[in-house]
C-alpha cells in the first residue's frame, strides 16, 4: 500500500521540533498546528461520518456498494473523509487513503452487510489501522 496520501497525525512541517516546556513556546506550535490544519482543509470537500459505535468497536464501517451500485467511498467526491469517534474524537484522512485502505479489505475478502437494514457493502476497518497507515507501520 502506497504512502504518497496519509492521514494526518503530525504537521506539515516535520518531527524536528525539540522539547521545551515554555508555555509561550507551547502555544506558538499549537497555533502553527491549528493555522495548517485550517488552511489545510480550507476549500476543500469533506465527507464526515459518525460512527456510533467506534468508540465501542474500535472499528468504522466504510460503505462502498449499496442498492446494486456501488457508493460510499466508491462514489464519493470528497478530498477528505472524517471520522467522528465517540463524543470528541475525529480522525481525518485523504480520501485516496482511505481508498487504499478499503481495497485492501476487498482484496482480502474482509467485508460485510451493514448500514440500515443492511442493505450495504463495507469493510470494517480498525481506527488503529488508520493511524497505523499515517505513521507508516
Amino acid at each position: 500500500m502506497g504512502r504518497s496520501c496519509r492521514p494526518f497525525l503530525l504537521p506539515v512541517w516535520g518531527n524536528d521540533l525539540e522539547y521545551n516546556n515554555d508555555f509561550k513556546y507551547d502555544l506558538k506550535v499549537g497555533q502553527l498546528a491549528e493555522k495548517w490544519l485550517s488552511e489545510l482543509l480550507s476549500g476543500k470537500t469533506i465527507e464526515v461520518k459518525r460512527d456510533f459505535r467506534a468508540s465501542r468497536t474500535g472499528k468504522v464501517f466504510v460503505e462502498f456498494f449499496c442498492r446494486g451500485k456501488p457508493s460510499g467511498i466508491d462514489r464519493t467526491e470528497a478530498e477528505y473523509w472524517a471520522f467522528v469517534i465517540g463524543t470528541g474524537y475525529v480522525v481525518i484522512l485523504p480520501t485516496e487513503a482511505l481508498k487504499e485502505i478499503v481495497e485492501l479489505h476487498k482484496e482480502k475478502g474482509w467485508v460485510m452487510s451493514g448500514g440500515d437494514s443492511n442493505v450495504s457493502q463495507g469493510a470494517l476497518v480498525k481506527v488503529e489501522r488508520l493511524v497505523k497507515h499515517a505513521i507508516g507501520s
